[in-house]
């Protein structure tokens, strides 16, 4: 994919968090915390520490010559390591990358990127479930016709839909939260994950490094079981797919044939080289391109978690790439639906049109319910089965075919089935379940006041 090309399919900030300058910064705060943390514990000379540190900053560094030897090396900790001896003066050198190896830099500047990344998944959805609460909340009355397998099934209001959208976002926030409490943690395990080189003060050394990068502390080393790249990279798919589901959504209403919903008009945005008057829906097109590839950089990374012994072959490396582009893309997904869903434009009363479209058809389970008690199920759905022929094959609607049916006038008055075929009064628990999707999210993002 060009560079002209990939920034359509992620966000300026996320492409920022893992950018290469960014990957090294992350390994030089895995250096200046392990020295500072060696040397509390007398393992090193604080002076050392201190030199360490200073010089653990990525405008010292020359990013494009640390990657050419990363191709030679086979990692980039071993030019960084290289690089930072030669900057540090005096005997600091000595200390240098002290009693760590090479993936413990890497797996831990992985995990910083991680946690910035996700920081900016969450904000991006936080507005997204904000712009769907308050679409739940003003449309909650706000009739339209509810669809399966793309057809016109019953009647349900445009807030139950965004209430659906507000109370997948509302697992997403709460999956990538779980996540950032339980796969982010440091790595430091030394060549073969004993920490031998740290003698006795090797556990000590984690908890204070983890503590320092304010990453969570494992019970030991984890070089080659992936359990948490792959828990963390199943959570971002997941949310590439929610986003890919607002998406297909709002696409669906945004068709001419249906125009329920649009995005808001902004000037060159969505226009048509050839057609003067389209006005296509950009932020939902950009973020279904997204999830196809994230979800293509999952399989990638649990395919790599059948690591050899105590260090990969192959299966650690392919995570460098296939995670950051997970990352990426994922921004993108949610950062289209971010601008889709906070300006969208609602139209009630096509949503209305489109519900009366089918001259009452919509609610011919409202109508069969209603029988049902009085005859039976099976019996009341013959009946009114006959009164949907008549809509479909003489063009009337279907009060006045029922109104017709002598079978359903013995057991139906006329205002009976005036009530049965008000889409108003056939929502069952719409409303419930709009509450229920407004107060997961404000249990997930209290107000201050509380």
């Amino acid at each position: 994919m060009s560079d002209q090309v990939q920034p359509l399919f992620t966000t300026p900030a996320m492409t920022a968090v893992f950018s290469a300058p960014a990957h090294v910064q992350a390994m030089l705060d895995f250096e200046a915390a392990l020295a500072r943390a060696e040397a509390e514990l007398e393992i090193i000379p604080q002076a050392a520490a201190l030199e360490i540190a200073g010089k653990s900053r990525v405008e010292l560094f020359d990013v494009a010559a640390l990657y050419r030897e990363t191709a030679l090396a086979g990692t980039p900790a071993i030019p960084l390591v290289r690089m930072l001896t030669a900057l540090v003066e005096g005997e600091a050198k000595r200390y240098v990358h002290w009693g760590a190896t090479s993936q413990d830099a890497i797996d831990t500047a992985l995990m910083l990127q991680s946690r910035a990344g996700l920081d900016l998944l969450l904000a991006g959805l936080l507005e997204i479930a904000e712009s769907c609460a308050q679409l739940a909340e003003k449309h909650r009355a706000t009739l339209m016709v509810g669809r399966t397998l793309l057809q016109q099934a019953l009647p349900l209001t445009f807030g139950l839909k965004a209430a659906r959208w507000l109370a997948l976002v509302t697992r997403q926030v709460e999956f990538l939260r779980e996540q950032q409490e339980t796969a982010l943690a440091v790595q430091l395990g030394g060549a073969a994950g004993t920490l031998a080189s740290l003698g006795d003060k090797g556990p000590e050394v984690v908890e204070r490094l983890a503590a320092k990068l304010k990453l969570a502390a494992p019970e030991l080393p984890w070089h080659t079981e992936r359990d948490r790249v792959g828990r963390l990279a199943g959570s971002l798919g997941v949310v590439a797919g929610a986003m890919a589901k607002i998406g297909t959504d709002l696409a669906l209403l945004a068709q001419t044939e249906v125009g329920e919903a649009r995005e808001g008009e902004l000037p060159g945005k969505g226009g048509s080289s050839p057609i003067p008057q389209k006005r296509n829906p950009v932020d939902t097109m950009l973020p279904l391109e997204p999830p196809r590839l994230a979800e293509g950089a999952v399989p990638v990374i649990l395919g790599a978690m059948g690591q050899e012994h105590e260090r990969a072959v192959g299966g650690w490396q392919a995570e460098w790439t296939a995670l950051p582009d997970l990352f990426r893309h994922t921004a993108g997904a949610v950062e289209g639906i971010r601008a889709a869903t906070a300006n969208l434009e609602i139209d009630a009363d096509r949503m209305r049109a489109n519900l009366d479209r089918t001259n009452g058809l919509v609610l011919s389970e409202a109508l069969t319910m209603a029988l049902a008690p009085k005859i039976g199920r099976a019996e009341a759905y013959k009946i009114v089965q006959a009164a949907v022929k008549q809509v479909t094959e003489q063009g009337k609607d279907l009060r006045q075919a029922v109104l017709e049916t002598p079978q359903a006038r013995q057991h139906l008055t006329e205002a009976e089935i005036d009530q049965a075929l008000d889409p108003a009064s056939y929502l069952g628990s719409a409303n419930l379940f709009i509450d229920r999707a407004l107060a997961g999210y404000r249990r997930l993002n209290p107000a201050p006041d509380r």
